[in-house]
């Protein structure tokens, strides 16, 4: 596995690739890799010819409350593990790189997918989807891969690149793939390090009472109402005060009152500890009752 840090680099380093037509993933990070992140690049390796990685601590996605230089990072110990996946190339890029001076410019996906959930400015600021889509779109340029590989931890975060890369023709497919969770069945996250022992089992009861929502589902409840009022008194039974908890569509986030038949994101965000934690799970009308 090589890695290079400028996108001169980069681009040297995937010239032959170009030629040859070979098929390119990418997998976008942050870097502080866990399996969720190497299930991306597993899915990745089997999918494409050339694998590349980026590792880039994103400062213009962090919110006013959140300590960019606290954010965990082991560069040494992400290029063992991409290595061991099969990984070909690592693009470590530091912020002068990505943003050089007089750097102007941003991608912005409409409010109505960005201004909600972990967007809502009163929650992090005006900026984090617009952090977000900029990086994104710089990283598919520089690197033009085929695929890019997303988890559905970051559902939102998901529906955003998708619509912008859909509505800037940006020629790449979206993949988003199945959230990773830990023994225990919280979501893998690199924040999750910021958890001590007793904040990491306290951690375990969103996802818990997702599974309690979609349980209810299961048994007749079609209300989005009493999902999310079941999971935030669950959640305050377990000491966790939800940021948020919402139920929204899949697809484009509008908010939903009822299941209509159409699969419904139901999204929760919470501090726990230091760390802030999102789940979610996707829930739908049974098939029986849409017919």
């Amino acid at each position: 596995m090589r890695t290079v840090a400028t996108k001169d680099e980069l681009r040297a380093a995937l010239a032959p690739a170009r030629r040859e037509g070979s098929r390119i993933g990418l997998v976008p990070t942050m870097g502080y890799f866990h399996d969720g992140h190497l299930s991306l690049m597993r899915r990745a390796r089997e999918d494409c010819d050339v694998v590349v990685v980026s590792v880039f601590v994103n400062p213009t996605q962090f919110g006013p409350a959140e300590n960019l230089d606290a954010y965990p990072r082991d560069l040494e110990r992400d290029r063992e593990l991409a290595a061991g996946v099969g990984v070909d190339l690592l693009w470590a890029p530091d912020a002068e790189e990505m943003y050089p001076e007089g750097f102007a410019s941003a991608v912005e996906v409409d409010a109505s997918l960005t201004a909600v959930l972990d967007g809502d400015p009163e929650r992090r600021g005006p900026s984090h989807f617009r952090g977000v889509t900029t990086i994104v779109a710089k990283l598919f340029n520089s690197v033009q891969p085929e695929v890019a590989y997303f988890g559905r931890k970051d559902a939102q975060q998901a529906v955003v690149i998708e619509r912008m890369a859909r509505d800037l023709d940006f020629p790449v497919r979206v993949e988003v793939l199945p959230t990773v969770r830990g023994a225990d069945g919280v979501a893998l996250s690199s924040r999750n390090s910021y958890l001590d022992a007793g904040e990491r089992e306290r951690a375990t009861a969103i996802s818990r009472a997702l599974r309690t929502a979609e349980r209810a589902v299961a048994d007749g409840e079609r209300s989005t109402a009493a999902l999310t009022e079941r999971i935030a008194a669950e959640l305050r039974e377990a000491g966790i005060e939800p940021e948020y908890v919402e139920a929204r569509d899949a697809g484009d986030l509008t908010p939903v009152s009822e299941l209509n038949g159409r699969p419904v994101l139901v999204a929760v965000a919470a501090p726990v500890g230091r760390a802030r934690l999102i789940d979610n799970v996707v829930v739908t009308q049974p098939e029986t009752e849409t017919k």
